[in-house]
């Protein structure tokens, strides 16, 4: 168990720890909770509580309790002739609910689909979810079958992907600065490469509004993005535009897709602040 925590320096049960120590008021068990529901991924639909424990470096007693309990709650379904559990409704009632109330999306989708057909690829929002992105809206253009394959929930790096660098651009240096010490940590031995990266990103985010990934993060694929910073200071988005590096030159993204996208924030930006 020692050796799977050693391999996630940024574990669930690591998470856990580091959180209880700066406030009283976290309470370890609901944590716990959340962790197991996090351990089920895309494409894997069943888990059991031995997988469940491996994933999230909890023991199997702990994780024995902890899907029993949020089986009662709905949250977990269990599959008798299995002996395993997946995900049940109410996991997505929650996420529907934060979709829902997630006011960008609606303001920005009629512009996304106009960029997208545009563009003939892909533009989406994506938040942070730890060390990743994870997009809460996805348009695709209707013309072409070209097109990344990422749906809303999809996960992406932060430190090699476009969006994951706009939205350490749009972060106050001193989180920015915590953040890429916890990607540094995470990354070893590629941290020169990727911080290299990032600075070149950032620079062109100063220079021109948007920063690009041409094949940083998956060698055929190429995108750029903006950081959506709202006027209140809640929650930092990142808005992208990605595609086949076939279909999207550097000149494209450079010359025409970025200052569209660059465009479309500011609209997005501008519609939410008369809104409120």
């Amino acid at each position: 168990m020692a050796a799977e925590n050693q391999e996630k320096p940024d574990g669930p049960e690591a998470t856990v720890k580091g959180t209880s120590d700066r406030s009283r008021h976290f309470i370890t068990s609901l944590a716990r909770g959340f962790e197991v529901l996090r351990s089920f991924r895309p494409g894997e639909r069943f888990l059991g509580n031995q997988e469940i424990a491996r994933r999230t470096g909890l023991p199997k007693s702990t994780v024995s309790r902890l899907t029993a309990t949020l089986t009662e709650l709905g949250y977990l379904k269990h599959s008798k002739n299995l002996e395993k559990y997946y995900l049940g409704t109410a996991v997505l009632s929650l996420g529907y609910s934060l979709l829902g109330n997630m006011e960008i999306r609606q303001i920005a989708r009629p512009m996304m689909h106009e960029l997208a057909d545009h563009a003939q690829a892909s533009v989406a929002i994506g938040a942070r979810d730890r060390h990743e992105m994870v997009y809460v809206e996805n348009c695709r253009c209707s013309a072409t079958s070209f097109t990344l394959r990422l749906d809303v929930g999809s996960h992406i790096p932060i430190a090699t992907t476009a969006m994951g660098r706009a939205y350490l651009c749009g972060l106050p240096d001193r989180e920015r600065d915590h953040l890429l010490d916890q990607l540094r940590v995470r990354n070893g031995s590629d941290w020169p490469k990727i911080r290299a990266g990032f600075e070149q990103a950032l620079r062109e985010y100063q220079d021109r509004g948007f920063c690009l990934s041409v094949g940083d993060w998956q060698k055929d694929v190429n995108a750029v993005a903006v950081p959506f910073v709202p006027a209140d200071g809640s929650e930092v988005f990142a808005f992208n535009c990605g595609g086949p590096a076939f279909q999207l030159r550097r000149h494209m993204l450079e010359d025409n897709i970025g200052p569209h996208l660059v465009a479309l924030v500011r609209n997005v930006q501008a519609e939410a602040y008369r809104r409120h």
